[in-house]
């Protein structure tokens, strides 16, 4: 009984093998568009930073150059009023007043340049608050400038240049530098020092607005400025600026990678790192630069990985930092790109539904149409099949199906009618075969009442009915036997077969000769053998007195003598009966030993094949005989049942190509067996 096991949807079956292939395809797109989109935001938002990290420095730059054209502008006039040293005073004042830049603006002269001022004259003016500007001369014991740096090397320098950060007086909060321009007199000799201060106060709060522009994530960005020995001149946390120095924080580390990047800021460079930006640790080449690498390390600094972006602020040995965590330039192109795969798998989730959809409305009629073909399977031939509106494959495989009912109600029609006539052919086959088996010998042994002879035969047909045959009988003391074998098979060799046995018993019944047997069933076979059949057959008399054997061959495979050895009955070559008339067969003739075994066969045995379509062949016969004879149980019955094993053995489970006949005699006459005896002992 057949198993029913649940069905599954077509539709959900095509449905999930077409997301599946969206689902490769688009997985694949997405990861190669979530790449891309990840580097181009990554990319853009580089380039955006460097941008804005450009455009800081400019304003700075801008800031400062004002500083300097107003300071290099008030040279002239102060020039021309080194005569009048009071005026000065007034200059100051208007260099601070006309630029709100600068916090306050002095000039100070080389020692004793006015004997009237005393040994320091420093003309100087600061702004106090909005409205208020302060006039004063600074320089004294306590505060010789005469003896600073910044003045020393002012003083020798041709031309202006900035100073660097300072905290004036006591004031550890805002932080200074100075614009420093020599001043000369008439005669070309340097004679004082221009400086213009301005408070680094405005580059903190201006680093601190670009940070917050940038929109960092966790507030972690930071942007500073160095001086050309790393100190911070501003930084967005102002507890830095004049008291860390960047360059000795990055000799601090175990990492040589920022102390490098620093180094190239110090060395006026302008990069990124990592992505502009390179570097190798180990030794320098011999140009004295690092080999170049696209981000190979990362960069750590606090124990975060970071970007770093630097530019130089030209004219003043400064250069500008930004320096933002990894994961806020990274993280947007991570975010679009998530976004991106969301909406790809959002977009998929809806196409899958649409899909089901379609397909389910779609496959509908094959549900339909399976429904009927289950009906039309149970036997109701006349189901009716769905009405289709469209004209596609779907309403071709429905009129296929009505097509399929019209054939199949014809075919079980004719069936019926087939099934029957069958029936009928195989009750008559039946009935031949019974009679076919009847006209053969099937009692053994045949003549239980002697004991000088012993038959034992076997017929088993390749089809319903055969082509072989076998028979035997005793007249006059004589054996009449024979065995043949009709070419072909079925019904044709089987009527053939009956007619030569027929023949056989006419002919043989007056005529002891076998040569003459044959020549009458040759003529008799080939006068009305329209349709070219013939019979290989073995015709033998054996004179139960005597042992001597008469025989004839007629194309058959040469028996097997086994007694004293095993052997084969030497044959002349003679035609097949049937095959042309008026053929003169010839007689041999034998002595058989008594308890001899003559062992007759047809081309089933020896011609019988394997799965592989071997041959069981002359050799196996004749090892079968040989282990009967070995055995001391060769007896008729015997021979043939292990001949009928071993044939079977070796053929397995190949189909039965031919019929397979063997009749076995043994003679047995014991008077000729003893006379045998006495005069082999009489030899002796």
């Amino acid at each position: 009984m057949k198993k029913h096991t649940k069905i599954k949807s077509f539709a959900k079956r095509l449905t999930g093998r077409i997301m599946l292939m969206l689902l490769i395809v688009m997985g694949l797109a997405s990861y190669l568009i979530y790449q891309l989109t990840s580097e181009l935001v990554e990319d853009l938002m580089i380039e955006e930073t460097q941008n804005k990290l450009s455009t800081s420095v400019q304003k700075v730059r801008r800031v400062l150059s004002d500083v300097y054209v107003a300071t290099s502008n008030h040279v002239p006039f102060v020039e021309e009023s080194l005569d009048q040293p009071d005026r000065l005073f007034e200059l100051m004042e208007r260099v601070v007043s006309l630029n709100p830049l600068i916090r306050s603006c002095g000039i100070s002269f080389v020692a004793d340049y006015y004997p009237q001022k005393g040994r320091w004259f420093c003309p100087y003016a600061v702004r106090r608050d909005s409205s208020l500007i302060e006039r004063k001369s600074v320089g004294g014991a306590d505060q010789d400038y005469l003896k600073a740096q910044w003045f020393i090397k002012a003083f020798e320098s041709k031309k202006g240049l900035w100073s660097k950060p300072f905290f004036e007086g006591n004031d550890t909060i805002t932080p200074l530098v100075s614009y420093m321009v020599p001043i000369h007199d008439k005669q070309g000799r340097t004679v004082a020092v221009l400086g213009a201060d301005v408070s680094l106060e405005w580059l903190s709060e201006s680093l601190q607005k670009m940070t917050r522009k940038m929109g960092n994530v966790n507030n972690e960005a930071c942007s500073f400025i160095i001086g050309g020995d790393g100190t911070y001149i501003a930084h967005t946390e102002k507890k830095h600026v004049l008291k860390d120095n960047f360059l000795k924080e990055t000799e601090a580390t175990a990492d040589t990678l920022d102390n490098y990047l620093c180094r190239k800021m110090m060395a006026g460079k302008k990069g990124v790192y990592p992505n502009v930006d390179s570097y190798v640790d180990g030794e320098e080449e011999e140009r004295g630069e690092r080999k170049e690498e696209r981000g190979e390390r990362k960069l750590i600094i606090n124990g975060k990985s970071v970007y770093l972006f630097y530019a130089p602020i030209e004219h003043t040995g400064w250069s500008m930092a930004l320096m933002i965590p990894s994961f806020d330039i990274k993280g947007m192109g991570i975010f679009v790109g998530v976004v991106l795969l969301l909406m790809i798998f959002t977009s998929l989730l809806v196409v899958y539904f649409l899909a089901r959809h379609l397909i389910k409305r779609t496959t509908k009629p094959l549900h339909q149409l399976a429904t009927s073909a289950n009906d039309v399977a149970k036997g109701n031939f006349h189901t009716p099949l769905p009405t289709l509106k469209h004209n596609d494959e779907i309403h071709q495989l429905r009129d296929s199906f009505e097509e399929m009912q019209q054939s199949l109600t014809k075919y079980v029609d004719e069936l019926k009618t087939t099934t029957a006539s069958k029936a009928a052919i195989e009750k008559e086959l039946k009935v031949a075969h019974d009679i076919q088996m009847s006209m053969l010998p099937k009692i053994f042994p045949p003549f239980p009442d002697r004991d000088d002879i012993d038959i034992a035969g076997s017929l088993t047909p390749a089809k319903d009915v055969g082509g072989d045959l076998f028979d035997f009988y005793i007249r006059d003391e004589q054996l009449f036997f024979c065995i043949g074998d009709v070419s072909g098979k079925g019904v044709p060799a089987s009527l053939v077969m009956a007619v030569t046995r027929t023949l056989f018993r006419n002919v043989s019944a007056h005529e002891s000769e076998p040569g003459h047997v044959v020549e009458s069933l040759n003529d008799a076979l080939a006068e009305t053998n329209d349709t070219n059949m013939f019979v290989t057959f073995f015709v033998g008399v054996l004179d139960l007195n005597t042992g001597m054997m008469n025989y004839c061959n007629a194309g058959h495979d040469m028996p097997l003598l086994v007694g004293r050895g095993v052997g084969m009955l030497p044959c002349d070559a003679n035609l097949p009966i049937g095959v042309m008339q008026g053929w003169k067969y010839s007689q041999q003739e034998t002595s058989i030993d008594p308890q001899t075994v003559i062992f007759l066969y047809t081309d089933g045995l020896n011609e019988a094949e394997n799965e592989e379509h071997i041959q069981f062949g002359a050799t196996r016969l004749l090892r079968v005989a040989e282990s009967q004879l070995a055995d001391g149980k060769c007896n008729p019955a015997s021979l043939i049942r292990e001949m009928t094993k071993a044939v079977r053995a070796f053929v397995g489970d190949a189909e039965q190509s031919d019929d397979l006949t063997m009749l076995a005699i043994q003679y047995k006459n014991k008077n000729i067996l003893d006379t045998i005896n006495d005069s082999e002992a009489e030899k002796k």
